[in-house]
């Protein structure tokens, strides 16, 4: 039989933005981070990442995630080129996209869609079924780049939503339960036995609560 393989999927959020300090819904409008505002959770994030060796990044290519990449592997070149996809966008909000949850909780398309946990799509937006579908697409390539007995650790800068997702799909839990802050994610542990698929083994917070490092 072959060896088993191992892959860790270390995939974070972007750091602060002035529409997250706001609660505004970003989506995919290409807004920057709140500097310096954001430097305290991204600092906190590249110590976490700095003893890390990763085979491959990926990277949304909005701004506030190719700002946040750039920040968390400056000074670390142990790692190829960043490949930028724009299949780890956020949920696109449609017509939601910067309003706040205040300004829109009496609007009952707004009520439906908050009570479907996105599957119904917002006006002129993205419904949670579509963000899993490209998802889905990218988790496909990622793992086509990875040998069953291989091991391999992959850092992924994404959006809030994109990790609701996976965590939708990999801890089995709702959608509107998955939430991270900004400068923080999930390490998912796949593991494949050589005869049967990657299959999630664990999932855990990143960087670590204060209370699980001590």
């Amino acid at each position: 039989m072959s060896a088993a393989g191992r892959l860790e999927l270390v995939v974070v959020r972007h750091g602060l933005t002035s529409w997250n300090r706001e609660r505004r819904y970003q989506g995919q409008r290409d807004i920057p981070l709140l500097l310096p505002d954001a430097l305290a959770g991204l600092d906190r994030l590249r110590e976490t990442l700095a003893p890390l060796a990763f085979d491959a990044i990926q990277c949304s290519d909005l701004t506030r995630c190719r700002q946040t990449l750039a920040h968390v592997i400056e000074g670390h070149e142990r790692h190829g080129p960043p490949c930028y996809d724009p299949r780890l966008r956020e949920l696109d909000f449609g017509d939601y996209e910067g309003y706040s949850y205040d300004e829109l909780k009496d609007l009952a398309a707004y009520r439906a869609w908050i009570d479907s946990e996105g599957e119904q799509a917002p006006p002129r937006g993205e419904s949670t079924a579509d963000l899993r579908r490209r998802l889905d697409a990218w988790f496909d390539d990622l793992l086509a780049g990875c040998a069953p007995g291989s091991h391999r650790r992959i850092l992924t800068v994404t959006h809030g939503g994109v990790i609701r997702a996976l965590r939708q799909r990999f801890e089995t839990i709702g959608f509107w339960e998955g939430h991270v802050d900004q400068a923080a994610g999930r390490c998912f542990l796949f593991t494949h036995d050589g005869q049967e698929r990657w299959q999630c083994s664990s999932s855990s917070a990143v960087p670590a609560p204060a209370s699980a490092a001590s």
